[in-house]
């Protein structure tokens, strides 16, 4: 399509650089070098979550260098910009994860005040930890300019003596080294080879998983998300991205008319049938909610319910983001669903065509074992699980790809927080067939719900894996294996029954049922609520403070304004 001549007359930068009245502002853009050509263009901001933080968003300005090139080369005018990023495997484990889930909302604002400030037409944002990718998707549904989103793609695997790893198995070592099963030495080569490039971590955790997702629901081009950081094959995506934006502006094409019900459901079923994160049912609900559509916990696993498990992916399967990229990508695990009637082939993408004609050019590959035809998945239904019952009235969640056994009942042995849930597994002062529950970490309660993977990594190094259950208000980390269940809620900061419960308490969990309840009538839970106290907490100023004031509930992806559905006016119409 010829983009050369687009009429600003109703793009937000007409507000920066048309009349007279807008001089000042054009002498701003003259300052930077721009011409008067560039100035009477289409206005694109390129975002970036690049930092010096973490491998998954160190090559995230390099590419946006990129992207660039492909907006000026289609007669746009790019304007970069950065935005923050909290890495999880940093944070993991200590109190800097309470800011992991706060950043996925601030990245969406700051990205909103910047685009909003500077009037910008269109948004390309490049992303790479865990949440940022929902964080930058949350941006371009809120502001509904056209958009196109590029994840900065997946680490390479590294090499243990001839094994397969990824960051998981460092975690999983901390455990074995705490009992004996790994010395000072082991631990210390592991940890020098598991992460050898640039990129997120290699398996289907968070960050892959909502990669899978911004292909499956449309934001991204497809194969963009499946390539590997260190591959020289994402410049040529970066470069298609920033021109394919400016074709956006031109056909008018707004991630609302493609982020619609249908494709919500269709990024619900990649991620089930990719055994992904857990924690795509927090983020799916929230990118909903930007949209003014309802979608939340129980219809993401209601998806979950119905969908195979075709994709042999790590945590729970054989195989890294990289395995699948090179036997076909993440189009082909998508034409795996569609061929079995799992996806909406109808719904509209950043190409211009929907779901099903962007498969017709995708070829099946019969030389690869990594996705399977969902006429004959790995297991019939989907890699993770929503569950209910008394101890969850909104829901829990659990992965259970990989898992053989998916029913456990045993007794609680409680936690009102990581650190002291932790501190126990290292000193292994819990029993085998108990039901660890760490409290106060939702939401509110932590504030900001953390992840639980260096508790969940150290039981599965010490071999317990199979042999406890581990029920939170908090999270899981897309690389916790073995009976988890996250979301819990209402959490315990607000009187949920979760901060009912007390020590020995008999918790009955079937993740084929999808249920999970107490052993306590409703007449006693009603009677330990009058005792219950809300529980201080020690973050009173600051911004998980400001988080705890407005965030909701979990199963509504802990969202923190009213969302799109009370909007007045968009940005896009401003």
């Amino acid at each position: 399509m010829d983009v050369k001549a687009i009429d600003k007359s109703k793009l937000p930068s007409r507000h920066t650089t048309v009349g007279s009245a807008r001089a000042p502002h054009r002498s701003y853009l003259y300052a930077m070098g721009l011409s008067s050509k560039e100035i009477n263009q289409p206005l694109v901001g390129v975002a970036s979550c690049w930092n010096e933080a973490a491998p998954c968003n160190i090559s995230l300005m390099r590419q946006a260098q990129v992207v660039k090139k492909g907006v000026a080369a289609a007669h746009g005018t790019p304007r970069e910009f950065c935005t923050i990023t909290v890495t999880d495997g940093i944070a993991m484990g200590h109190q800097g994860m309470k800011s992991s889930l706060v950043s996925r909302d601030v990245i969406a604002d700051s990205v909103e005040l910047t685009m909003r400030g500077h009037c910008y037409d269109a948004l390309v944002g490049l992303a790479g930890c865990d949440k940022s990718l929902p964080g930058m998707m949350m941006s371009m549904v809120r502001l509904n300019v056209p958009s196109i989103f590029i994840y900065g793609g997946s680490i390479l695997p590294g090499n243990f003596r001839g094994r397969q790893i990824t960051v998981q198995d460092v975690f999983e070592a901390v455990g074995q080294h705490s009992v004996g099963d790994m010395s000072d030495d082991d631990l210390a080569e592991i940890e020098q080879v598991a992460c050898p490039s640039a990129g997120s971590c290699g398996a289907q955790f968070t960050a892959n998983t909502m990669a899978t997702v911004a292909e499956a629901i449309g934001l991204a081009l497809p194969y963009s998300c499946g390539a590997p950081a260190p591959y020289e094959l994402r410049d040529r995506f970066c470069y298609a991205s920033g021109e394919k934006v400016m074709e956006l502006i031109a056909r008018n094409i707004r991630p609302r008319d493609i982020v619609t019900r249908k494709a919500l459901e269709n990024a619900a079923a990649v991620v089930a049938a990719s055994g992904g994160s857990t924690n795509a049912a927090l983020h799916l609900p929230a990118i909903a909610h930007e949209c003014g559509i309802e979608f939340d916990l129980f219809d993401v696993a209601e998806i979950f319910k119905k969908t195979p498990y075709v994709a042999d992916l790590k945590p729970g399967g054989k195989y890294v983001a990289k395995d699948m990229f090179e036997a076909g990508g993440i189009p082909l695990l998508m034409k795996s669903l569609l061929d079995g009637g799992y996806l909406h082939g109808d719904c509209q993408t950043v190409t211009g065509r929907t779901i099903a004609e962007n498969m017709e050019y995708v070829p099946w590959n019969d030389e690869q074992d990594v996705v399977r035809p969902a006429s004959s998945p790995i297991t019939p239904t989907g890699g993770v699980v929503g569950l209910k019952g008394n101890l969850a009235p909104e829901g829990a969640i659990v992965k259970v790809a990989g898992m053989d056994n998916q029913v456990f009942s045993g007794p609680a042995r409680c936690f009102d927080s990581e650190e002291e849930c932790f501190a126990a597994v290292s000193g292994r002062e819990y029993k085998e067939g108990e039901v660890l529950v760490i409290r106060y970490e939702g939401p509110k309660g932590g504030p900001g719900m953390r992840e639980m993977l260096s508790t969940t990594a150290a039981l599965y190094g010490q071999g317990m894996g199979d042999k406890i259950a581990l029920i939170t208000d908090g999270r899981f980390s897309g690389a916790t294996r073995g009976f988890c269940i996250g979301h819990v809620g209402p959490e315990a900061a607000v009187g949920g029954p979760i901060g009912l419960l007390k020590d020995g308490d008999i918790i009955e969990i079937d993740a084929v049922e999808g249920s999970i309840n107490v052993k306590l009538t409703d007449e006693e839970l009603a009677e330990r609520r009058k005792a219950w106290q809300p529980r201080e907490t020690d973050y009173t100023s600051g911004v998980l403070w400001k988080y705890a004031q407005t965030v909701g509930t979990a199963q509504k992806g802990a969202v923190t304004h009213p969302g799109g559905a009370k909007e007045k006016q968009c940005y896009a119409d401003i």
